[in-house]
């Protein structure tokens, strides 16, 4: 078999080489040509995959190693019969973690208390979930909205006018949808975005269109807003005068650990192997690399709030690559062909960043109080 792959899938030569031949190509370049003769495509977000890319192709299967499927006509692959899985659920702690540390970053900035703020979130799918799970285990109170699940009878949910209405902060954690009465597509325009208190602090880690990227900068001249962006309309040419109002810009990689990407290709390689009925003789436990530890100890001078960001921050500081991001970018200029080439370059060149849970300090502290806040934002205290 031939299996076409985008290069920024972890480990795909390691499991997918058995199979038969991989070739690995940038995402946004994979094209038609590519495929005439491949039994298996392996995508990331950035590949749109339809009709104009598999029409005239032998593909088979197409797998996609991410959570959100909106790159994906999965109408017409079911018409055409091609198999297809997603990875729902593998990087959602790396999104967590991202939202958790961009919370801390402002924290400490505007010295605030998350424990006085009010949290909505918007979906309670994998990663909204865990998201509501972590922050009431701290003690933040959580508004969240979910219209589907609310009409199943889902207890615990809000409207999305009363989560608007109320909450300090608000974090975003739909798919991207087009169609029908839950569509998400341009959920924040401006008639939502000037209804928000001020002083909200936005977040979207979910799909750029899922706010109406002209609509905010327009409103932010008369809103007064703080924004955490990971996601923006018509990447990879990004709104160059909507990253200056930002607060805290990232380049599409909140879901980007190593634990969220070798996870998203174990559940495509088992996926495929389930389709193809091939035995998964690789050992997939050990592809996951041991934790990590690191030696904070309480410092009895500050308070607690003060530690906790701090140690949030040690195990991953949002506040490195919004920093990373803003140099490139001024650098590169505000050319849409200069931005887009940078951003892209960026995410592929991404550093290592490991998950809470794969991260713990060794030294207990003395203060059961905060490694008892350590152990619910998710990073290991060991005795």
């Amino acid at each position: 078999m031939k299996i076409v792959a985008d290069e920024n899938i972890s480990l795909v030569q390691e499991l997918f080489s058995g199979m038969g031949e991989v070739m690995v190509l940038p995402g946004r370049q994979i094209s038609s040509e590519h495929l005439i003769d491949a039994d298996i495509l392996l995508v990331r977000s950035v590949t749109k995959v339809n009709a104009a890319l598999l029409e005239g192709s032998q593909v088979q299967f197409v797998g996609t190693c991410t959570i959100g499927t909106d790159h994906i006509d999965q109408n017409y692959l079911a018409s055409c019969g091609i198999g297809f899985s997603s990875a729902p659920g593998c990087n959602a702690n790396a999104v967590v973690d991202y939202v958790i540390s961009a919370l801390a970053a402002l924290a400490l900035s505007r010295q605030f208390s998350l424990n006085e703020k009010s949290v909505g979130i918007i979906g309670q799918g994998n990663v909204g979930s865990r998201l509501r799970k972590r922050l009431e285990a701290m003690g933040v109170r959580c508004l969240c909205s979910d219209p589907p699940l609310q009409r199943q009878g889902v207890k615990g949910l809000v409207s999305l006018q009363q989560l608007i209405k109320e909450a300090d902060i608000i974090s975003i954690h739909t798919p991207l949808t087009r169609s029908g009465s839950d569509a998400t597509f341009h959920l924040f325009d401006k008639r939502r975005i000037s209804r928000l208190k001020p002083g909200t602090i936005l977040i979207n880690t979910a799909r750029g269109a899922v706010i109406d990227n002209d609509d905010l900068l327009a409103c932010l001249k008369n809103v007064e807003l703080s924004l955490v962006l990971d996601v923006w309309e018509n990447e990879p040419e990004i709104n160059f005068e909507l990253i200056q109002k930002v607060e805290l810009a990232t380049q599409h990689i909140a879901g980007y650990s190593l634990e969220g990407k070798i996870n998203g290709t174990v559940m495509i390689y088992k996926s495929v192997c389930d389709y193809f009925g091939k035995d998964q003789s690789v050992n997939t436990d050990s592809l996951m690399p041991p934790m990590i530890s690191l030696p904070l100890i309480f410092n009895r001078q500050q308070s607690i709030d003060r530690q906790c960001c701090e140690a949030i921050l040690s195990c991953y500081d949002i506040r490195k690559d919004d920093a990373v991001l803003r140099q490139t970018l001024k650098a590169a200029g505000p050319r849409a062909r200069a931005i887009a080439d940078s951003f892209d370059r960026l995410r592929k060149n991404y550093p290592q960043r490991r998950e809470f849970s794969r991260i713990s300090i060794p030294d207990k502290p003395e203060n059961t109080e905060w490694a008892a806040r350590l152990q619910a934002i998710g990073i290991g205290v060991a005795g």
